[in-house]
């Protein structure tokens, strides 16, 4: 006998996925098409029970029913060939059974009707409370999650998150065994539902066969022998459905016996993989409903290839939700939730912000798409690839802390340097990043200079510079500042040695490594600062105490740019030469400087382009008052005006270590 293929598994109850929720919607459509059909078949048993005098419709009606079991399409398919075969005997049987005696009453009662409404009342019923339990639990489960993800990440109430832990993990328990419950009964429906079907009408034909007493041979012969093959074939059945119960019992013995901390959500003993190209789990995503006001709802979220899909409870498959390949992923502050993050699209016009569970599940998910948005699942071995691009960025953090000692961390200062790779044949077309710059680089993330080099700043006359300009006898290259000053809140993001400085792309290639670097590493704090554009230099000031951090002639600044996409970066790239080969003049080295500004980008680089056009005019005066001429100035003529947002500075006045959205 064909067994039953098609069943829950207990091993999957735990993570509700929607490929088992899917399955189980199945299950559930299969019982409820076995209901209606276990009611029809019970009345047209009651009419033939209480229908003496009509007989003959009433038999003819049951043999029409016992007939449509072969043309329901139930959701697991149709009955096994043998149940067809052997209610259409039946059906051929109850056909030629036309007339009634008040005898047959009883056994019919007990025989025929009683077993049927058994099963209605017991089994189908069960399945009914069950899944009422299941929807309960889930609904619990569900509620306990939306609290638990709601804890605030500041001002953190252990007590609060202590009893919201224990809330979910009761929930989830209680989810568990519900569902364990549901998904036996399920299974073992598709057991008792066959001998629901055959059961019955074994009695009824047993009693019409002992009451009238053929006595034609050859058809008490052939009854018996089917009648014989009908009983073995239930019992064969219900052996089936007792060793499977005993094993689905034991199974769900084994999956209860875990530790509590299973059902606790983000624990902290879990390892983080940084290597992933693949992954799927429940995530919160954020959805405007209004004009201000958004929602957060919980799916499940699953990467395939090079995009990130999305399935809800109960759909079939899954659909795309964003193209992953080239895009950008960062850690964001996002109201009172934690452990929130942002996918932008490479056009950057779509972006969505989603919420893990966890922390091991929110790390887990940035590197997955950041390795995914390399393209690495398009070679050959991209776990390989991935574990490899992996090392080569914990490699590039350094802890370097001063400017001045840049280049001392570079692990081939020859390739870092113009020229450096130059002995070969020049390349034509866009050039590579490796033509930009040298693989392995250090990447800097503070431009905090260290104790000692502060004292010597104070020691050596360091003042504090006021960011509207001085007025000094002694002071002649700031006279020449007040042709042009400006101050922008900036945070800096990261420095690196580049190969070039006159071209965009190493700029650009260089915020690229420098975001790269600090989503894989997780650091999203930056350090605050004025950016001081004049005539003649840009300076770094320190907002709290008007420190100058570190400062750049202007004439060094051979590049500026601000991102194509994101328009709050900017950088640029300054010049200076390296005096380790012995030559007198020293080989140019270039460095490339990443920030992020509360205003635009291009604003930034504007001004710095208007300083430069402010030092070329100096050379010839009357280019000089030209440019003065078409620029608007402060009452006292003193400063140029660039529309400054008064916001802006006062805003960056605040605490120094912030973190960004880079």
């Amino acid at each position: 006998m064909p067994a039953v293929h098609h069943k829950l598994l207990l091993e999957e109850a735990l993570q509700d996925s929607p490929q088992t929720r899917s399955l189980l919607s199945v299950f559930e459509e299969d019982s409820v098409m076995l209901t209606d059909y276990t009611n029809q078949l019970l009345h047209s048993m009651q009419r033939v029970f209480g229908a003496q005098s009509e007989m003959g419709l009433a038999t003819e009606q049951l043999s029409k029913q016992l007939l449509d079991y072969e043309k329901k399409n139930f959701a697991l398919g149709k009955g096994d060939e043998e149940v067809i075969a052997t209610l259409q005997n039946f059906a051929k049987t109850v056909g030629e059974l036309n007339s009634l005696h008040a005898d047959l009453a009883n056994q019919m009662a007990d025989s025929m009707v009683f077993p049927l409404i058994q099963f209605r009342e017991k089994d189908l019923t069960e399945i009914s409370t069950l899944k009422e339990i299941f929807g309960i639990a889930t609904d619990e489960h569900e509620a306990a999650m939306v609290k638990y993800s709601r804890l605030p990440k500041k001002k953190e109430n252990e007590k609060l998150k202590s009893d919201l832990v224990k809330e979910v993990a009761y929930t989830r328990r209680k989810q568990h065994q519900a569902s364990l419950q549901y998904y036996c009964a399920l299974n073992a429906l598709q057991y008792r539902k066959r001998v629901a079907m055959l059961e019955p009408m074994l009695g009824f034909t047993q009693a019409q066969v002992s009451f009238f007493k053929r006595g034609l041979e050859m058809a008490s012969k052939k009854m018996d022998n089917m009648l014989s093959s009908v009983s073995s074939m239930t019992r064969n059945i219900q052996n089936q459905l007792d060793s499977e119960a005993e094993a689905m019992r034991v199974a769900q013995k084994e999956l209860l016996s875990v530790e509590d901390t299973v059902y606790m959500p983000d624990r902290d003993t879990e390892t983080v993989n940084r290597t992933l190209i693949q992954k799927a789990g429940y995530l919160n995503i954020r959805n405007k409903t209004g004009l201000v006001t958004t929602a957060w709802d919980r799916l499940f979220f699953f990467t395939q290839g090079g995009n990130l899909m999305c399935q809800p409870r109960g759909a079939v498959a899954g659909g795309m939700v964003l193209d992953l390949d080239n895009s950008s992923v960062m850690a964001i502050e996002c109201e009172d939730r934690r452990y929130c993050f942002q996918i932008t699209s490479p056009s950057g016009k779509t972006s969505m912000i989603l919420q893990a569970e966890s922390k091991k599940e929110y790390e887990e998910w940035i590197c997955t798409v950041n390795n995914i948005s390399r393209q690495i699942y398009l070679t050959d071995n991209p776990e390989a690839v991935a574990i490899r691009l992996n090392q080569s960025a914990i490699q590039a953090v350094t802890p370097i802390t001063s400017f001045e000692k840049r280049q001392e961390g570079s692990a081939d200062p020859d390739r870092a340097k113009p020229g450096g790779a130059s002995n070969g044949s020049q390349k034509t077309g866009p050039p590579e990043p490796e033509d930009l710059i040298a693989p392995g680089t250090p990447i800097q993330f503070d431009i905090m200079l260290p104790a000692s080099e502060f004292q010597d700043q104070n020691r050596a006359g360091g003042r504090r510079t006021n960011p509207f300009g001085e007025t000094d006898e002694d002071c002649s290259s700031e006279s020449d500042d007040s042709l042009l000053q400006q101050v922008f809140a900036v945070r800096f993001l990261g420095s690196m040695a580049v190969r070039c400085g006159n071209n965009q792309e190493v700029i650009y290639e260089a915020m690229r490594q420098v975001l790269a670097a600090r989503a894989i590493h997780n650091i999203f704090r930056t350090t605050e600062s004025h950016l001081m554009v004049t005539s003649s230099s840009l300076r770094l000031i320190d907002p709290q105490t008007q420190v100058v951090r570190t400062s750049f002639q202007l004439r060094d600044v051979c590049q500026f740019a601000a991102h194509q996409e994101n328009g709050r970066l900017m950088g640029f790239v300054v010049e200076g030469r390296d005096w380790s080969d012995g030559d007198e003049e020293g080989a140019p080295s270039f460095s490339a400087f990443v920030f992020e500004s509360n205003t635009e980008g291009e604003k930034v680089c504007y001004t710095i382009s208007l300083a430069k056009d402010i030092t070329e005019a100096k050379k010839d005066p009357d280019a000089l008052a030209e440019l003065m001429k078409n620029m608007p100035l402060t009452n006292d003529g003193k400063f140029l005006l660039l529309e400054a947002d008064a916001s802006d500075a006062s805003n960056a006045d605040g605490p120094e270590d912030l973190e960004s959205e880079a």
